[in-house]
């Protein structure tokens, strides 16, 4: 595989290494939808979707357009549903690994005192 080609995958999953991304996402899931619903689903200000949003695009991950004063969002491709929806069975049949992963990163992040 060419390395150009790998890079190319790194940094669409790099787009997609964060949580609220992957929530954007979810929620664009089957249709387009302003920002001021994204914003309100998620209970997130918009400066913070913005941002992520603008990683998205970077990545063509979505695609965007304007109507008036409201900027609605896409995904470009459901077949980034079908990666994300992957590693949804992924993560099920690894279930009890992914608990345990977890468990010590909740430990490993806990503040100096707390007990777990």
């Amino acid at each position: 595989m060419p390395e150009t080609l790998r890079q190319f995958k790194a940094a669409i999953f790099q787009a997609l290494a964060h949580p609220t991304r992957i929530a954007i996402l979810e929620v664009l899931r089957d249709r387009e939808l302003p920002v001021s619903v994204i914003v309100e689903q998620l209970g997130l200000e918009p400066a913070n979707v913005s941002q992520h949003f603008a990683v998205l695009r970077s990545k063509h991950i979505v695609s965007n357009r304007k109507e008036g004063n409201q900027v609605y969002y896409a995904i470009r491709d459901p077949l980034i549903n079908e990666v994300l929806d992957t590693m949804r069975r992924y993560f099920q049949v690894h279930i009890e690994e992914s608990i345990q992963m977890l468990r010590e990163t909740e430990r490993t992040e806990m503040p100096a005192g707390v007990a777990s």
